[in-house]
């Protein structure tokens, strides 16, 4: 039998996904070690290996199939847009992606005028304000505090990760729009089926046991035609240019 091999996102992600896979009878000993230098963790009684990888590059590992199954934000699944099913929302890591700024900004939005948005999710941003806000827009990239932006003059708004909004208070600005929810997801390659049907449901039945997880371990919609054993892939819809 092969190895079935999990992408983790690195940090709390990966910590709360092994907590829930020892809950279902899914160790690895091996990732227990903190000084551990190793890359590759192995389970060999369950034929299971496990590596550690930036959130960005899970769903690549998952669509090359250098991973069968990969658990990583939903923030990174629209970004990458890459070929794969998702098939559980694990109902950890909840924040929101939303539109934030200074409070005058809530008019340029109301207005659709030509604005500029600062964010590390260009993708994302360029999706919601032109195929559903229908609003023209000039994107701009950044790396570190997206904060920042508006508040030098960079954007009149940003797009951005919100979790408890403490950082955009102490700031001056607020959440002004919600662009979509967020969690943990569980995504698996093309042609991955068998043996993720029962992770699948040991997940699901300890979450009906253990609300500690958050409300709802859920099937996506993308997961019911996984089950039904569809040939449609799932994936986000092509990029304009």
């Amino acid at each position: 039998m092969r190895y079935l091999t999990f992408a983790l996102a690195k940090g709390r992600l990966a910590k709360k996904s092994m907590e829930l896979f020892e809950q279902i009878g899914i160790t690895c000993v091996e990732m227990q070690d903190p000084a551990t230098r190793k890359l590759i963790f192995v389970n060999e009684e369950l034929k299971l290996r496990f590596f550690l990888a930036k959130a960005p590059d899970v769903p690549t590992y998952v669509e090359y199939g250098a991973a069968d199954v990969g658990i990583v934000g939903k923030d990174t699944i629209l970004e990458e847009g890459r070929r794969m099913y998702e098939v559980l929302d694990l109902g950890y890591g909840k924040c929101r992606m939303c539109v934030c700024g200074p409070e005058p900004a809530r008019e340029l939005l109301k207005h659709q005028e030509l604005i500029r948005v600062a964010t590390k999710y260009p993708h994302i941003a360029k999706d919601y304000f032109y195929n559903r806000k229908h609003q023209t827009v000039e994107i701009i990239k950044l790396n570190g505090s997206i904060e920042l932006a508006p508040i030098v003059g960079l954007s009149e708004v940003i797009v951005d990760i919100v979790e408890t909004g403490s950082t955009l208070k102490e700031n001056g600005l607020k959440v002004l729009e919600e662009v979509c929810p967020l969690s943990a997801r569980m995504v698996v390659r093309q042609g991955c089926r068998e043996r993720i049907f029962g992770i699948m449901d040991k997940v699901r039945r300890r979450k009906h046991e253990n609300r500690s997880f958050g409300p709802g371990v859920q099937r996506g919609a993308a997961g019911a035609a996984f089950e039904e054993e569809s040939e449609s892939v799932w994936r986000i819809p092509e990029r304009g240019g």
